[in-house]
């Protein structure tokens, strides 16, 4: 897949300019973010999730408790949006009405499906593990028997989506350009801190390099 191609829903209306429905810019911004946001309507009311994922191929995993209402939900059909959200930097205009910030975005539409194949859910976590902590999987104890049955993964294919994005300084006004104000935009970047050793570490140990 080169593209997504945009559909009635994933068109973007408002500065279409930013839009991109290229599937390796959309892939990119998914690899890079942590967290993703379910967004779905279960038992009439609306409801935002925050969770970790992970992307494989064209689609995306996410997992949670087998017991809860609204995952599964999710299972039984309800159609959710999942967003990703990667904050660049704080855009700081002349003008109040023309602050930004850069960022890079995702939005997938679609409906989730449980995955029950065995192989493909442990690959599937080993896969939310790694995007997390590249090689942590390795050194960890795999989830065992009442681990697996108390998870449920979701599987959203990302067939339905697309990009925005936002570079670059403020857009002021023509008659704005004179203000005397500081213009321009701050650069924000994740970093990962030195790792705090768990009190019951080990000797011998070694800590993981971190996600920068």
């Amino acid at each position: 897949m080169t593209t997504t191609p945009p559909t009635e829903r994933t068109r973007v209306r408002r500065l279409p300019n930013r839009a991109s429905y290229d599937a390796a810019t959309i892939h990119a911004i998914l690899d890079e973010g942590l967290v993703c946001h379910l967004g779905f309507a279960h038992d009439g009311q609306a409801f935002v999730l925050p969770t970790t994922y992970a992307r494989v191929e064209d689609a995306l995993y996410v997992h949670g408790s087998a017991a809860s209402r609204m995952f599964r939900g999710l299972r039984d059909g309800i159609p959710v949006c999942a967003t990703v959200t990667l904050l660049d930097g704080l855009v700081l205009a002349r003008s109040a009405f023309h602050h930004s910030m850069n960022y890079r975005s995702v939005v997938i539409l679609g409906v989730a499906a449980e995955v029950t194949e065995p192989a493909e859910r442990l690959r599937a976590l080993e896969a939310i593990v790694e995007h997390v902590a590249p090689g942590r999987w390795a050194q960890v104890r795999p989830p065992n028997e009442r681990e697996l049955k108390a998870t449920m993964v979701l599987r959203l294919p990302i067939a339905e989506a697309s990009a925005k994005l936002r570079t670059g300084g403020p857009l002021d006004d023509a008659e704005d350009l004179g203000w005397p104000c500081w213009a321009g935009h701050v650069p924000l970047q994740l970093v990962a801190l030195p790792p705090v050793a768990d009190a019951t570490q080990p000797a011998g140990a070694v800590a993981p390099n971190g996600r920068a």
